[in-house]
């Protein structure tokens, strides 16, 4: 893309969809009926009997970027073997530098500032690889999650606002895609073999070629994982809700959120507009209930704990690595 096009979408583009975005919000908040009860819930929510609920989303905070650390750690055997500990702290310094890039792209960037010179751009093939596990979770419970909406409703004509025929078609593609992706992902050699008969590909085989060392052990460790993780950000979300009188049904709260996990992946976001896309997205598909305040902390308090707070923390590290190269 053209670098005065790049700039033109990260500050304008990207901040005035920000701002459309949470004015929208604003909005359909002052609507909101009851405000002052829905703001009590906020602020009860460390206390009480369901107190716990509330302790244990903090906490799976650790458990979620543990087990990611844990995957990064298996896949750095095939180049540079490093401690849980060091993965840990990569994998939170991709964290903040993922949050001012498109689609969280700097991530790859974050990772490797732990990872040896000569094996970063390996390092970077390996860090997709870790990324494909978890796209074909998303992907796969999105699916399940609209197939549970479409025929457990009684619509007929439409859902969520949508026509049904048109969503039938998405949830087909998507569970099409996801058969492929999944069958891609177990034949990285064959999918190597593809890539480099493309033109100029010989400037990257080198590169990618250490993904032919992964054997179905591996990637189904990967993919169980990342399934781990997937429930671990579904919970999250469900006790949040739950704490907020938003959905108490811990079964349509479940797939309503998967599908909002699996919208959230393919939609195209800049950091600085990714909190209003979040709250527009959860606002619509929890659009049976009338607790806007609700559906926005939720949202927005679950995107602060998994990816500000540790974003912070990344942070300290990465300016702790640039403290101790000056030295």
């Amino acid at each position: 893309m053209n670098k005065s096009i790049k700039i033109l979408i990260k500050w304008f583009v990207a901040p005035l969809l920000a701002v459309w975005l949470f004015y929208s919000l604003y909005q359909q908040i002052k609507a909101q009926p009851d405000i002052e009860s829905s703001i009590a819930l906020i602020k009860a929510m460390p206390f009480g009997a369901d107190a716990w609920k509330f302790w244990t989303v903090i906490i799976f905070v650790f458990v979620n970027w543990g087990m990611e650390a844990r995957k990064w750690q298996l896949l750095m055997r095939y180049v540079q073997p490093i401690s849980f500990y060091t993965a840990f702290k990569s994998v939170l310094c991709g964290v903040t530098l993922s949050l001012n890039t498109p689609n969280r792209i700097g991530e790859y960037g974050g990772r490797i500032l732990f990872v040896n010179e000569g094996n970063r751009i390996k390092a970077i093939t390996l860090s997709v690889a870790g990324g494909m596990a978890q796209l074909i979770i998303t992907m796969l419970m999105g699916s399940f999650g609209l197939m549970y909406l479409l025929f457990s409703s009684d619509a007929t004509d439409n859902l969520m606002g949508i026509s049904v025929f048109w969503v039938k078609i998405f949830f087909y593609g998507s569970f099409i895609g996801t058969i492929l992706f999944m069958f891609f992902f177990f034949r990285l050699g064959f999918l190597i073999r593809l890539i480099e008969k493309l033109p100029y590909a010989d400037r990257i085989s080198k590169y990618i070629t250490v993904l032919e060392s992964f054997d179905a052990k591996l990637l189904l460790r990967l993919l169980s994982i990342s399934f781990f993780r997937y429930v671990v950000f579904v919970l999250q979300y469900i006790f949040v809700l739950q704490l907020l009188q938003v959905e108490q049904n811990v079964w349509t709260g479940f797939w309503i959120i998967t599908l909002m996990f699996w919208i959230l992946a393919i939609i195209p976001s800049f950091a600085i507009a990714e909190l209003g896309i979040r709250g527009t997205v959860a606002k619509t598909l929890f659009s049976y209930s009338s607790n806007t305040i609700g559906i926005l902390t939720a949202t927005f308090g679950i995107w602060f704990i998994n990816l500000f707070v540790p974003a912070v923390i990344g942070s300290l590290l990465i300016l702790g690595i640039k403290i101790k190269k000056e030295k």
